[in-house]
Parts: structure tokens; C-alpha cells; sequence
């Protein structure tokens, strides 16, 4: 393997296992948020959390760039404030490798929580545990396997990132490209060979993720 394919893949899972990080934090509480909580708009809100997932990446990466380039509400601030840049950073292809993936964890750890039985966890509150323990020792044990199936789902995309990522990181070697955007790159220089190898290396991980996925959570067996 050549070192700018390692460099690549090293790029490729370092993104996207910050990026499955964030949306694994963030996705449980706004999914837990929106399987047991009830008020108004809260299906506009779920759709809008989930529309990152239907939505062209080129039109995902622009609004990003809107919102966190240096003219940008949010990128004026950083760089004023903190004198910090993310756009053509590997940072800001985490950004949009999370925005791309959160409603992979969203959808498989709500559907996870909407499975549980609300009568536990009543129990364990009548036996005195709190809130934070009911989460912890009832609901989070029974709806494991939805959330980790969305997280190996979120990594898996999140490595596979490539549109709103070439538009808010770009493609700097050993900085901003990963695998999908070098795969991009050397096919356009006709390096049919590094493409070649690099196609591999994706392909071969994104398999590896999902035999992972179905060992650490395997279906419910069917009975004879």
C-alpha cells in the first residue's frame, strides 16, 4: 500500500471517528428527546434533523460553507473571537461528515427507544431509581443493538463522505483528502491504478464495518 493511500485511509477513519462520535453523543439525546417527549413541531423537527439524509452533499456542503466560512455567522465569530479558520481543515470534514450521518443514529436509536417498554422503566421510578439511572440501567440495556446498528451505519457513511466535504475541506494531500476524495482526484489524472487501490480499501472497509455490525448486534433468531 503507498503512503499516500495510508495517509488517505488514516485521514478517511480519523474523520469519520470523530464525526460518528459527535453524532453518537448528540443523537441518542435528541432521539431519546423526540421517543418520549411531546410538543409542538416536534415531527418538523425530526424531519429537519433528517433532512441531511435525502439532500443533495453538494447543497449540504454549501449551506455549510454559508454558515461556518469566514463570512459566515458562525466562522466570523471563530475567527474573530478565537482566530480560528475551519474551512480546508480536516475539522471542517468532520463537520460534514456528522451533519451527513446524524440521521443514521437519529432514526435507528429512535426507533430503539420507541421499542422500549415505558412500563420499566415506570417500575424502576416507583422503585426509586433516577431519571439518570432509569436511562442508564433500563432503557439504554434493552435499546443497545438500534443505536449501535445506527452508529456502525453513521461510520460507514461518514467514511464514504465525499461532496460536502470537497466543498468545506477541499482536497489538500495529507490534510483534507480522504479516500473518497482522492479516489476523485486520481481518477481524474487517469492514475486508474491508485484508484484501483484506493476503491479497494474503501470497498474492504465498508464491508469490514458491516460484518462488524452484524456480529455485535445480530437479529433475533427465527424459531424452527
Amino acid at each position: 500500500m503507498t503512503e499516500p493511500a495510508l495517509t488517505a485511509l488514516g485521514l478517511s477513519l480519523k474523520v469519520a471517528l470523530w464525526a460518528t462520535g459527535i453524532d453518537l453523543v448528540l443523537g441518542m439525546g435528541v432521539a431519546y428527546l423526540l421517543a418520549r417527549a411531546r410538543f409542538p413541531g416536534r415531527e418538523l423537527l425530526d424531519a429537519l434533523l433528517t433532512l441531511p439524509m435525502v439532500m443533495p452533499p453538494t447543497v449540504l456542503g454549501y449551506y455549510l460553507l454559508v454558515v461556518i466560512g469566514r463570512n459566515g455567522p458562525l466562522g466570523r465569530w471563530l475567527h474573530d473571537s478565537f482566530g480560528i479558520n475551519l474551512i480546508f481543515t480536516w475539522q471542517a470534514a468532520v463537520i460534514a461528515a456528522a451533519i451527513v450521518a446524524f440521521p443514521l443514529v437519529l432514526k435507528g436509536a429512535r426507533a430503539a427507544f420507541e421499542t422500549v417498554d415505558v412500563q420499566l422503566e415506570q417500575a424502576a421510578r416507583v422503585l426509586g431509581v433516577s431519571e439518570i439511572g432509569v436511562f442508564l440501567r433500563v432503557t439504554l440495556p434493552l435499546a443497545w443493538r438500534g443505536i449501535l446498528a445506527g452508529t456502525l451505519l453513521a461510520f460507514a457513511r461518514s467514511m464514504g463522505e465525499f461532496g460536502a466535504t470537497l466543498m468545506v475541506a477541499g482536497s489538500i494531500p495529507g490534510r483534507t483528502q480522504t479516500l473518497s476524495i482522492a479516489v476523485y482526484e486520481a481518477v481524474q489524472a487517469g492514475q486508474d491504478d491508485t484508484a484501483n487501490l484506493l476503491v479497494l480499501i474503501t470497498s474492504a472497509t465498508c464491508v469490514l464495518v458491516l460484518v462488524l455490525a452484524s456480529r455485535l448486534a445480530p437479529g433475533r433468531s427465527v424459531p424452527a
